[in-house]
């Protein structure tokens, strides 16, 4: 190995270790500071704890009411990402196969959605779902549902592309009808990209603090993240309980850190495979 190679792989290797430092850190600062007390925070925050006492994160899970905010989030969250997954693969498989212009301008319409931010549909949208009558649980889990069909129409499409019309037309001559081939033939050979279209869906919809609070609000079907910042509204405007606040997060996070972990091999394979094709 040349001088020049050494000294290339010894600042990609320092390159790495400075943004795997600025990865890890904020996750040891959530971790150590969510078992001190609120004057050891503040006098050594990046210091360990002198002792770890779990009573912080028992405190905390009491204050967020844990329990009842933990089904809620995740009934939400499975809800809208199935919706998601069923509606957006259906979308992709019927645009993929259509040779009309009009699935050209559909797959068109559906990435332009992207581009659009939310806060510029907020309220107009707040305001037709409490029309309709649904500011509750059923109108969040299918506005998360539109919300995220535009990049799982992209990458399911993609994957789709690359599949054998083949394959489905041979099912169907064995007397398959359209769901049996959707279900057995389709949806295996999909499954790289549906594992990328759950966590990509389930950690933005798991962390959404604005959309359940301009829908749900202060009730008893509260998430965990509205959970969290009543709880912490309680110590007024100005108020900063951190002794409540680290434990909390750190409780919130830890269900959509673990799905991540075991699912995280899938992450690449399935974007790779959901990349646009022809």
């Amino acid at each position: 190995m040349s001088h020049k190679e050494k000294i290339r792989q010894g600042i990609i290797g320092a390159i790495l270790v400075i943004f795997a430092f600025i990865t890890v850190f904020p996750i040891y600062f959530l971790a150590v500071n969510s078992f001190k007390g609120q004057q050891e925070i503040v006098a050594s925050p990046i210091a360990l704890p002198k002792s770890w006492n779990f009573g912080y994160l028992a405190n905390a899970a009491k204050q967020i009411d844990l329990g009842r905010s933990l089904i809620q989030t995740i009934l939400i969250t499975v809800l809208a990402v199935g919706l998601i997954i069923l509606v957006s693969s259906f979308a992709a498989w019927a645009i993929a196969r259509m040779n009309f212009k009009v699935a050209d301008f559909l797959f068109l319409a559906y990435t332009a959605a992207m581009l659009i931010p939310f806060q510029s549909v907020m309220y107009p949208l707040v305001s037709l779902v409490e029309k309709l009558g649904l500011k509750n649980t059923l109108g969040l889990v299918l506005m998360y549902g539109g919300f995220g069909l535009s990049m799982s129409v992209l990458l399911y499409r993609g994957f789709i592309k690359s599949v054998p019309a083949s394959l489905e037309e041979a099912a169907m001559l064995d007397g398959a009808n359209i769901f049996q081939m959707y279900r057995y033939v389709l949806m295996p050979l999909l499954k790289p990209t549906t594992v990328t279209v759950i966590i990509t869906n389930a950690v933005w919809i798991w962390n959404d603090y604005l959309l359940p609070f301009l829908v749900i609000g202060n009730n008893d079907k509260k998430t965990l993240t509205l959970s969290l910042y009543y709880a912490k509204s309680l110590s007024g405007q100005y108020g900063n309980p951190w002794e409540l606040i680290f434990p909390a997060v750190l409780l919130c996070i830890i269900p959509v850190v673990i799905i991540f972990i075991v699912l995280q091999k899938n992450i690449i394979e399935g974007i790779s495979a959901g990349a646009v094709k022809g």
